[in-house]
């Protein structure tokens, strides 16, 4: 029998780029997939595979893949030109209906990336206040920037690099504190005057999904108001997804500065930083804080972004969305209770997270004390029964729009026959 297409492309990609992938989490053994399409919920494997998708590339398929708004608009901005570098219609409308659905958005900068947005933000925390020092919350991801690349770690005190290459000066201003602990923080700022800003995901999604408790988020408003540091909510993943004006709107709290990415760039690579004017401007050219990128307000990306935010604002499908999540959330809850497996599923709006060995995980350092291994069968289940999930138990599930009714008791079905063959 001759061996899989993926296979064979997964040895030659070994060959020319570090373990055959460009991001580290798309790596799993044997071999990670080789994707050849993608439709509303479904993809399709180089072999002819089909598969329900819940990775939906880590989160900025929101509509699903190929949706027909988006690709008509990618398109006709295609045949008029795919960069300019220069000021297009496409980019001032992007950045026109963010700063309309957005809550903390006066002025917004586009960029490429999350990455370069968050390291945008936290410059621009520092250039306004003169501080050096930030916090972030252990166990939240802000990009691949040396500043927020610090070893998880529990405890407030300054970071460690979490990677070979970061110099120790680099992090050395970065504090971390566990998420859902409000007095941890306080005590930090209250002896630490050095702190320009606070940056947090305010739903952690690079640990599964962590929800904040009752009143968290206003206690951190409140917080940092109170020590004069800015407040930067990374809503890179929860930006337009959560709702159409993101976490921030979707629990009622307003940061100074907001990132974003994912679902702004509707499958393309975009980013953006924004929030109160008297900060943004000082932003170059108008300001002294220098930020820039050659690709930033791309209009192709601009205007796929753009059809899908709209496009998940017509006929309630946020809600439709959300509520199609908590159902099978629900379904999954079940399963779980019924076959007595210790563990729990969290979800906010479309994002989900199974987690094994815990009934709960509300920060960083109880994401790191599930169950790994028993997620790990649980993927390789899934995907050989067709449902693709993220490779890693500390990523998250995402939902689209394009998920219907048969996706949805496929994913359940599917879930509960691994549940049932763990228990046999």
């Amino acid at each position: 029998m001759e061996d899989p297409k993926s296979i064979g492309l997964y040895g030659e990609s070994k060959k020319l780029t570090p373990a055959g992938v460009s991001s580290p989490v798309r790596a799993f053994g044997p071999n990670p997939l080789f994707i050849d399409s993608g439709k509303g919920c479904m993809i399709k494997d180089v072999d002819g595979n089909e598969y329900v998708d819940l990775c939906m590339a880590y989160g900025p398929l929101l509509t699903g893949h190929a949706c027909r708004e988006v690709v008509d608009a990618a398109e006709a901005q295609i045949k008029k030109g795919t960069i300019y570098g220069a000021p297009s219609v496409p980019e001032l409308k992007l950045i026109e209906r963010l700063c309309q659905i957005m809550p903390s958005y006066e002025m917004v900068r586009l960029a490429v990336s999350g990455t370069e947005s968050t390291m945008h933000a936290i410059r621009l925390a520092r250039g306004v206040t003169g501080k050096d020092g930030f916090v972030k919350m252990n166990g939240g991801f802000h990009g691949a920037h040396d500043a927020v690349l610090v070893a998880a770690g529990s405890g407030s005190a300054q970071g460690v690099p979490g990677s070979l290459g970061v110099p120790k000066d680099a992090v050395k201003n970065t504090y971390t504190v566990e998420y859902n602990d409000p007095e941890m923080m306080s005590s930090l700022l209250e002896k630490n005057k050095d702190i320009a800003c606070v940056i947090m995901e305010p739903v952690m999604g690079n640990v599964g999904v962590v929800p904040p408790e009752k009143g968290y988020l206003q206690e951190v408003r409140k917080i940092t108001r109170e020590n004069g540091v800015i407040l930067i909510f990374d809503e890179v993943i929860t930006g337009c997804r959560l709702s159409e004006g993101g976490a921030q709107k979707f629990y009622g709290v307003t940061p100074d500065l907001t990132t974003m990415g994912k679902v702004i760039g509707g499958g393309f690579c975009a980013g953006a930083f924004g929030g109160k004017r008297e900060l943004m401007e000082n932003v170059a050219p108008q300001g002294k804080v220098y930020a820039a990128g050659t690709l930033a307000g791309n209009p192709v990306s601009a205007a796929a972004g753009l059809a899908q935010i709209d496009y998940m604002r017509q006929n309630d499908r946020y809600d439709k969305l959300n509520n199609t999540t908590k159902e099978l959330v629900s379904s999954l809850r079940d399963s779980m209770e019924d076959r007595r497996v210790e563990g729990c599923v969290q979800n906010v709006g479309s994002m989900f997270a199974v987690y094994f060995g815990k009934e709960s995980v509300k920060n960083g350092t109880e994401a790191t004390q599930v169950d790994r291994e028993t997620y790990l069968r649980m993927f390789r289940y899934m995907l050989d029964h067709g449902v693709y999930l993220p490779p890693s138990a500390l990523e998250v599930s995402f939902m689209s729009s394009a998920h219907d009714d048969k996706a949805v008791k496929k994913i359940a079905d599917t879930f509960d026959g691994f549940l049932s063959e763990m228990k046999a």
